[in-house]
């Protein structure tokens, strides 16, 4: 019944009452025959109508408070309308609480089923809420186990993640509490405002599958090193016969084997990289960096390009000298192999707004489609194919040079424009500059 339905009825029903109490006390004080029986007759039909409406009303008030869903009311009136609309509300109520109930009953099934672990992590204290039972059995947890902090089982890497992790990328690897020699992926997603949500997922065959691919790499460009070697001996050696009939086939295989070799001495030096293996660091001359990179720069274009400097920071950077000369110079290479003659090529360090360092080469080249800028630095991956095998490289200079940066703490961003050129930019972080 609508609210202004009740206000009326109750009304029509206070007036009713009334009219009928003071008609009854009238019938009686004219009974009795005086107005002071009139007077009493009516106070006490009053009384009774108030203590009567006070029963109700704490009937009602029984009904609110009780989890018993009790019988729906019948009879007329407003109370029992009243009494009707709390019994409808009530059972609407309850409706409501059982499917809620069954859908977080079917939540946390799914939940508990998931073949990955999933975690609900205190952000301030790192005591786990909740989990499953497949983040349990990763964590080596016993099934009743739920008083445990995450931040003391996995390290202070994790607790460090926790405040630190990028929302675009919230992935931290880490070694399994619960299996020797296993690895865990783990995915960090907001929750609540004091919870999270951590996502487990058991990397270890991917990691296994990873390091036997970089080991058969390393292995066989070790073995393939040496024929190589052998033969670009014996062609140096059949160069100096006088055949001018064997001499452009000595020069075309001679040039296939130096583009085999560059390949092997890449793979190598990118299956290093790859190892984690902890890198020689020292003070880098940017200045000096910058000389050197121009010269190779401008050998490999023999005079046909601009190539210019824009040293606007000039002081140390802290890196493996060897590594980050190769990372650069793949990128400055690029630049030259890739920009038609009578084209431009910029190179510069710069400090960048976070008080790190950033060094860039610009070009004025062939420029890269958008849908494919992502892809660039996987291995092998070429743009064009038929361009880069007339041009040279091994496909494996913008893999080895992201894989230096890496390790360094460092990004590498891609700005390009079909037909207009391309900005490759190096960011170090404030830590890499001296």
């Amino acid at each position: 019944m609508a609210k202004a339905t009740l206000t009326a009825l109750a009304w029509r029903q206070s007036w009713i009452l009334w009219g009928f109490t003071y008609a009854v006390g009238l019938a009686i004080g004219y009974a009795l025959g005086s107005g002071r029986g009139v007077l009493i007759a009516f106070i006490a039909l009053t009384v009774f109508q108030i203590v009567r409406a006070y029963r109700k009303l704490g009937r009602i008030l029984d009904q609110l408070e009780s989890r018993v869903l009790n019988p729906q009311p019948d009879g007329q009136g407003v109370w029992a309308a009243l009494e009707t609309l709390i019994y409808k509300k009530n059972r609407e109520h309850r409706i409501r609480i059982g499917r809620l109930v069954q859908m977080l009953r079917g939540y946390r099934l799914a939940a508990g089923s998931m073949p990955e672990g999933a975690l609900v992590v205190s952000r301030e204290t790192g005591y786990l809420v909740w989990s499953n039972k497949t983040a349990k059995r990763m964590l080596g947890l016993h099934p009743g186990e739920e008083d445990t902090n995450l931040f003391r089982l996995l390290g202070q890497e994790v607790k460090t993640w926790f405040t630190t992790a990028d929302a675009e990328k919230p992935l931290l690897n880490v070694n399994s509490p619960g299996e020797h020699d296993a690895y865990l992926d783990l995915f960090l997603l907001p929750y609540t405002a004091q919870n999270s949500l951590v996502v487990m997922r058991d990397s270890t065959k991917m990691r296994r599958l990873e390091q036997m691919r970089s080991d058969f790499v390393a292995n066989v460009s070790h073995e393939l090193r040496t024929p190589l070697t052998v033969i670009h001996g014996y062609l140096e050696l059949i160069e100096q016969q006088d055949s001018p009939e064997l001499q452009t086939i000595i020069a075309e295989m001679q040039k296939q084997s130096s583009r085999m070799n560059n390949l092997v001495e890449d793979l190598l030096n990118l299956s290093r990289l790859e190892s984690g293996s902890t890198l020689p660091e020292e003070a880098i001359s940017t200045g000096a960096l910058l000389h050197t990179l121009q010269q190779e720069a401008m050998a490999l274009s023999q005079g046909r390009h601009e190539i210019r400097l824009e040293p606007e920071f000039s002081g140390l950077l802290i890196g493996s000298p060897k590594d980050i000369h190769s990372a650069f110079s793949n990128l400055v290479s690029n630049a030259v192999r890739y920009t038609p003659a009578e084209g431009r090529i910029v190179i510069g360090f710069r400090r960048n707004e976070a008080d790190g360092l950033d060094f860039w080469v610009q070009d004025t080249g062939f420029g890269i489609p958008a849908d494919q800028i992502s892809r660039l630095t996987e291995r092998f991956y070429r743009v064009s194919t038929s361009r880069s095998r007339e041009l040279g490289g091994t496909g494996l200079g913008l893999s080895i040079c992201k894989h230096v940066l890496n390790l360094h703490q460092a990004e590498l961003r891609i700005e390009s424009t079909p037909g207009k050129g391309s900005r490759f930019l190096c960011r170090f972080p404030a830590t890499r500059v001296a």
